[in-house]
């Protein structure tokens, strides 16, 4: 029997890694999973939500550097869905949310991040009427922006915050399901 090298090793687990990605990914969907709690960590949504930017002029900015001998860390979708609650019926942000926008605004700080803008967007679940869950995930996704902006000094002119209502349900067989009441962050360079 053959000894497998640490290069060979190191293949196959990427291999899999990539098959199981591609397994998830089509699992949920083109949404993506949504993160909650411990699942949210700065390095974790610096790779959600870089983007690849126009060529090198000069500027290292946004470099993603390798280790020697590896290839550089593929870009993300730019894209992070995040598990924001809020208090019943409000737009006021629970502890347990400012917890994960805390960890949000180290992550759009980066030097990975800087320079891009993003979309915050709310979403609601089916349940009430359409026009009350659109005004309700605005009032959410501009409640996200001004904590981002006044507790952590993002820049709102980075921060473009939008109401989805109920239009975009990541599980449609539970209309009240917690993952439909999320906030999106996309990334996008402007």
């Amino acid at each position: 029997m053959k000894l497998l090298t640490q290069a060979t090793c190191a293949a196959a687990l990427a291999i899999g890694a990539s098959l199981l990605s591609l397994g998830t990914a089509h699992a949920q969907g083109s949404q993506g999973p949504v993160l909650k709690g411990n699942q949210v960590s700065e390095s974790a949504l610096v790779d959600a939500l870089a983007i690849p930017g126009p060529e090198a002029s000069g500027a290292t900015r946004g470099f993603r550097p390798a280790a020697p001998g590896q290839k550089p860390k593929p870009y993300g979708p730019g894209k992070a869905n995040l598990l924001v609650t809020f208090v019943t019926g409000s737009a006021d942000l629970t502890t347990e949310s400012q917890g994960v926008l805390d960890t949000l605004a180290k992550a759009m700080q980066s030097d990975t991040l800087a320079g891009l803008s993003f979309r915050v967007e709310g979403h609601a679940d089916a349940r009430g009427d359409e026009e009350r869950n659109k005004a309700l995930s605005k009032a959410r996704a501009e409640s996200v922006a001004k904590y981002l902006a006044d507790k952590h000094g993002i820049l709102p002119d980075r921060l473009k915050p939008e109401g989805k209502g109920s239009a975009e349900p990541m599980n449609k067989a539970k209309v009240d399901a917690p993952e439909n009441r999320r906030v999106t962050i996309v990334s996008s360079r402007s």
